[in-house]
């Protein structure tokens, strides 16, 4: 509830640095990285005031120098899941009580620790522990992630701000917005540092205590996370950082009767095996949880006859390969006109041949390595299969090597069949599939989009025909929850693009607005009445004379 009157600072898109030659940053990253990688650090788990070692450890390498050891995590068990549930109820009544100025405070000064000390620090990690470049972890790591929490104080604000417009003489109406009755389980991936910050602190900043596990590739970067908020001032037990078996601490929390609501980005599968376990244990909570996620994507690039070919092709390079294709919004399959094609593959190969591979640290690599070994075996079956395969044929790549880390080559499939293994299933690696198709036949190809994939989570349209634009946004309005037109289908920025998609892609609570932290509340509207009645009497009982 708003108590006082208060105005957040407004928000705005933190600039990017650029890491260009010679530029005080680049020199700032490069010893950042080089810090990272003189030492081994110890990661204990966070629970309550307590840093947990159970001395049962795991390794940190970087994907893309799989020899180098960066850090040793604990692994935990059914005891730190429990630890960590206790942890957070015993914190929930002060942090929920606390003014909500006091609350934004704490995360406004996240923000700006990590835009000042904190931020070569948590890009390093990012750069090591998942093999991401520089200019991609500076996007991630600092900006979206800075981003994420100064807009989210001001949707803070304005979501207590709103109240009933009407108050007729003698009643005041208000709306109180409460925390969700319990605790929220957050579960983030390995892909990008700002969700895994994100998640746990929307839920958080909106009065709600929390336990947080996060992917185990993304541990180096995690740490890193939790000291920032402890230093901007999070009390202990808010949000709880425990590295167990996902599955084990599933059993106990969606059997928890205080478990109030999951914030998740991961896999389909495993969401949908989440939101089945949590319905059919429904009985147990004391409140309906909430379920918010966002999933897979299998997104699409679509350029019309009338495209511009540079336009195409730099989309279809920085959105498909990018971080190595490992984002949920990588353009993965592309219907690219047959007049076009000649130009655009000319182009397109040429581009790729002047891509170069190799570890985060040289910044004159674009591409990096996949996140872990499982990737790289499941990337490279696919390729291979590609290889055998008459109806397919690789273009460019196809080549990988996992001897010194996880490293496949940005491929291109051209394919025949508009339905080919490649142009359906998530892959979540620097692997494209084209699709080409006859002129005449655009209509059929949106149809063709639309139906495809399980998934709706984003994808563009190239084109200089505004006629084309517009029939494509419209026929394609359910193929994607973020559309983009005449730019790749990456890239949402935090004010601008609120991300998140629909169908097998997740509950589209658009992460980065009003929409997601309105699920972290549960209002309670409040009547008052100054001078209430005193007799039940209606005048319509009176009789008639």
């Amino acid at each position: 509830m708003l108590k006082g009157s208060f105005n957040v600072p407004t928000p705005v898109n933190e600039p990017v640095l650029n890491y260009g030659p010679r530029s005080a940053e680049r020199a700032a990253l490069k010893a950042a990285l080089a810090e990272g990688r003189s030492k081994v650090i110890d990661i204990p788990m966070y629970i309550g005031s307590k840093e947990v070692r159970t001395g049962k450890t795991g390794e940190v390498r970087p994907p893309h120098d799989h020899q180098h050891l960066l850090a040793t995590y604990h692994e935990g068990d059914a005891s730190h899941v429990h630890a960590a549930i206790d942890a957070a109820l015993a914190a929930k009544a002060d942090w929920e009580n606390l003014p909500w100025e006091q609350r934004a405070a704490i995360f406004l000064k996240a923000a700006e620790l990590l835009s000042g000390p904190y931020r070569y620090k948590m890009n390093a990690a990012t750069m090591l522990g998942q093999s991401k470049n520089a200019y991609q972890a500076e996007i991630d790591a600092a900006c979206e992630f800075i981003d994420f929490l100064r807009f989210n104080v001001s949707y803070l604000q304005e979501i207590y701000a709103q109240q009933p417009p009407v108050s007729p003489k003698g009643v005041w109406n208000r709306v109180e917005q409460r925390p969700l009755e319990g605790f929220v389980f957050a579960i983030t991936p390995f892909n990008f540092t700002a969700i895994a910050g994100n998640l746990p602190a929307s839920a958080a900043m909106m009065g709600n205590v929390v336990v947080w596990k996060p992917a185990p590739t993304q541990l180096y970067a995690a740490n890193v996370i939790m000291q920032l908020f402890k230093e901007a001032g999070l009390p202990d037990g808010v949000i709880n950082m425990i590295t167990v078996d996902g599955p084990m601490a599933g059993d106990i929390i969606f059997s928890h009767p205080d478990f109030a609501g999951i914030h998740f980005t991961g896999s389909t599968a495993v969401f949908q095996n989440i939101w089945k376990t949590i319905g059919t244990n429904i009985h147990k909570f004391k409140t309906y949880p909430r379920i918010v996620g966002e999933t897979g994507g299998k997104d699409f690039v679509l350029a019309h006859p009338s495209a511009n070919v540079d336009v195409v092709t730099t989309a279809l390079v920085r959105g498909a390969f990018e971080y190595q294709g490992q984002k949920c919004s990588a353009a993965s399959r592309a219907y690219l006109p047959k007049s076009l094609w000649p130009a655009i593959k000319e182009k397109f190969t040429r581009d790729l041949a002047t891509l170069k591979m190799g570890p985060t640290e040289d910044f004159e690599n674009f591409i990096n390595a996949v996140i872990d070994e499982r990737s790289f075996d499941k990337l490279a079956k696919y390729i291979d299969n590609a290889k055998k395969d008459k109806d397919a044929e690789i273009i460019a790549g196809g080549n990988y090597d996992k001897s010194k880390g996880w490293f496949i080559e940005p491929t291109v499939i051209v394919v025949k069949d508009p339905y080919y293994v490649t142009m359906c299933e998530e892959l979540f690696g620097p692997v494209l599939t084209v699709y080409i198709y006859d002129d005449k036949d655009f209509d059929e190809v949106l149809s063709i989009i639309d139906k495809t994939s399980i998934y709706a989570l984003t994808g563009c349209i190239i084109s200089q025909d505004r006629y084309a634009i517009a029939k494509a946004t419209y026929a394609l309005r359910n193929a994607a929850g973020n559309f983009y037109v005449n730019d790749k289908p990456t890239g949402a920025v935090v004010g601008q693009q609120p991300f998140g998609g629909a169908r097998g892609s997740g509950t589209n609570d658009k992460a980065g607005s009003m929409i997601n932290l309105l699920r972290w509340v549960s209002p309670r509207t409040i009547k008052e009445a100054f001078d209430p009645p005193k007799s039940y009497w209606y005048p319509f009982l009176d009789k008639e004379v």
